[in-house]
């Protein structure tokens, strides 16, 4: 996948990690009032500009369902709204009609240069869905259609709930699961052999105590890490879930949550993982507490990265100089790799009187917010964007 500059920068390979938010959240943790309110266009944007910011968001979704833009084109006014302000991320987009995912197409070719250009290099993906168990609707399957057609990037993927839409067995779940993504790998494959296709799904248990899907329960994390092991028997890349609390708001049970799930994912060896910043059940946005993940995948990319072993690292000679109760304070050794070596951390302490993490979380966000100025887009292209938003109206 590429970014909107045409650079690729996502390799959707075995052994290649990457972090983006989730689309279409109806209410928004307000960063100044701290109230939860519906969303807007400006938090979709807003969330676009703090993610730009952010070292380890590989990705962008639209974060937001706005409530303050026509019904009729809601991905269209977001899908603007994220190139307009200062995002040069790869974005993943849905689409509920064909409509909409083709004028989201020739928006996309317009930036690019080009609809050959854009396929070369493809900067958007459709998250497309279908109806589990096994209910592969007229609608969807279009938009898949249409996806292998022009070599747009898909994810074609269930959302099954054990005990509803899929067995109460996560093994029976995930085998319902495992064939309804196959399935559309082989309708892809044969409108357009080789056609771009991302396997996956989002297989959790339903909760019958409280009737809610639990998007910290430890099984959805067990079962993503399931798909990622399939995923790699059939050289696929996958897309997975990680970084997000069944939480209201951000507190203790946010943090254990995201951090245990994104933890699993990144172990799992997940391609995509999204909804990173999620709360409620995935209905809530957080932009402090999506700040809060980006350092929690930062150590946990850290502990991937493992350390090497070598002559130079195991510094047998330095052992042997230094000799029994001596120090490494000053060895040139010890210059050469201690930044290297150590992970320092952005938002976590180890000072007293620094107040909450919640707090400098959200701080950094605000910050990000104030300091950034949207790079614009050519004029042209601009003028362009807006006529097929209005074309869509």
């Amino acid at each position: 996948m590429a970014n909107r500059r045409g650079e690729r920068r996502l390799f959707l390979e075995n052994g290649r990690t990457y972090f983006g938010t989730g689309s279409d959240l109806k209410y928004t943790l307000d960063l100044h009032t701290r109230q939860h309110r519906q969303s807007t266009i400006s938090d979709v944007a807003a969330a676009a500009s703090v993610c730009d910011h952010l070292d380890n968001i590989d990705f962008i979704m639209s974060y937001g369902l706005p409530e303050d833009v026509p019904q009729t084109c809601i991905e269209l006014h977001q899908l603007y709204a994220m190139l307009t302000h200062n995002s040069k991320k790869s974005i993943i987009m849905t689409s509920f009609n064909t409509d909409t995912l083709r004028g989201m197409y020739n928006m996309a070719a317009v930036v690019a240069g080009g609809e050959e250009r854009f396929a070369q290099n493809p900067f958007i993906v459709l998250y497309g869905q279908f109806i589990s168990p096994f209910l592969h609707t007229a609608d969807g399957l279009e938009r898949l259609i249409f996806c292998a057609e022009r070599r747009l990037p898909v994810i074609y993927i269930p959302t099954i709930m054990g005990g509803a839409s899929g067995p109460v067995t996560m093994a029976g779940s995930l085998a319902v699961a495992n064939a309804e993504t196959l399935a559309g790998l082989v309708i892809s494959q044969l409108v357009r052999k080789g056609a771009p296709f991302i396997y996956g799904g989002c297989v959790m248990p339903f909760d019958m105590r409280d009737s809610v899907v639990p998007y910290g329960a430890p099984e959805w994390a067990m079962a993503s890490a399931v798909l990622s092991q399939l995923s790699m028997r059939y050289r696929l890349p996958v897309f997975s879930t990680a970084g997000c609390t069944d939480s209201h708001v951000v507190d203790s049970q946010a943090s254990i949550e995201g951090t245990l799930s994104i933890l699993m994912a990144a172990l799992s060896g997940a391609n995509i993982i999204h909804d990173v910043g999620y709360l409620g059940q995935g209905m809530i946005g957080s932009l402090e507490y999506l700040v809060m993940m980006d350092e929690v995948i930062a150590m946990v990319k850290r502990v991937l990265s493992g350390f090497t072993v070598d002559r130079e690292t195991l510094a047998l000679d330095l052992i042997d100089e230094v000799g029994p109760g001596g120090d490494f304070f000053q060895t040139a050794h010890t210059l050469k790799h201690f930044r290297s070596e150590v992970w320092y951390s952005q938002l976590l302490t180890k000072t007293e009187n620094s107040g909450r993490l919640e707090d400098r979380a959200r701080q950094r966000a605000l910050d990000i917010l104030q300091q950034t100025e949207p790079e614009p887009l050519p004029d042209e292209i601009d003028r362009e964007l807006k006529r097929i938003l209005v074309a869509h109206l």
